[in-house]
């Protein structure tokens, strides 16, 4: 599986803004391994302020912590490429930045940091959505993506944004 080339992320963008335009929804974006690729993709296309309002790069530790406020426990418990990390992302991101949808990814791009248990290319995904009520629902999935970091880092922006047009 060859990852997206530009064009594809583009293009995938494009359709994901005429959806969230056409449903009058925003998107907001929480990135750790993409440090900040999914945001960027989302404003390449002029007029996206009237459907992405932002996103948070958080790399380290820290600052999912203390910037999307993930417990400290989950990221003790678990390690940061895990379900309940990523979803508490997606969660964060709601929270801090409002909108109506969200997309969050962590994961091990390498060459570097990959176990047996969490290889290099593992990438786990949430896609928030508020709900009526005030809550939200989330849904998460993880993939074992191919290639070295550029081609892990590139096909994990391509199924993040694909995973929104899923919701």
């Amino acid at each position: 599986m060859a990852a997206p080339t530009d064009a594809d992320l583009l293009a995938l963008a494009t359709l994901l803004a005429r959806r969230l335009i056409a449903s009058d929804r925003t998107l907001v974006t929480a990135e750790s391994c993409t440090g900040g690729w999914i945001a960027k993709i989302c404003t390449d296309l002029p007029g996206s302020s009237r459907w992405y309002l932002g996103g948070i790069v958080s790399y380290a530790d820290a600052a999912k912590s203390d910037v999307l406020g993930v417990p400290a426990s989950l990221l003790q418990r678990h390690g940061a490429v895990s379900e309940p990390v990523v979803r508490a992302m997606a969660q964060g991101a709601l929270q801090r930045l409002g909108g109506e949808s969200s997309v969050a990814v962590s994961g091990i791009a390498g060459p570097d940091g990959g176990t047996p248990e969490k290889p290099v290319g593992t990438v786990w995904f949430a896609w928030g959505r508020r709900l009526a009520g005030g809550g939200c629902d989330v849904t998460a999935a993880c993939e074992v993506l191919p290639g070295d970091r550029e081609s892990v880092r590139r096909a994990a922006v391509g199924r993040a944004l694909a995973g929104v047009l899923d919701l």
